[in-house]
């Protein structure tokens, strides 16, 4: 359980920036910026390429809590919140410490 916590975490991270990056970053310079210029054209290459990027992430980071909810055998509301909240900025990172926690703490208990 300990290698699929690090892969959903590693995603969750990769995702939250990404997102971040995306929506609050490279969607103003594309469409409040100058028609144009240098950080139009900028927030252009980020919406265009990171959004890509970020939505094919986005479904391996779905897998990968996927698989961590089945083996540490969060409830079905549980691991649908933990979902949700990786679509939205900065709430990405409040759900993997969420998860991160309820997982660390079934992981002691199993261990004794």
């Amino acid at each position: 359980m300990n290698a699929a916590l690090t892969r959903y975490r590693v995603m969750a991270y990769v995702v939250g920036v990404l997102l971040i990056v995306l929506v609050l970053v490279g969607v103003p310079l594309k469409y409040l910026a100058t028609e144009g210029t240098g950080p139009q054209e900028l927030g252009e290459w980020i919406t265009t390429y990171l959004g890509v990027a970020h939505g094919w992430l986005y479904m391996v980071f779905l897998v990968a809590a996927a698989l961590l909810a089945r083996a540490a055998r969060w409830s079905i509301g549980f691991t649908i919140t933990t979902l949700l909240l990786g679509t939205v900025p900065v709430a990405s990172f409040f759900g993997e410490r969420r998860a991160t926690a309820r997982t660390r703490a079934l992981l002691v208990s199993s261990s004794r």
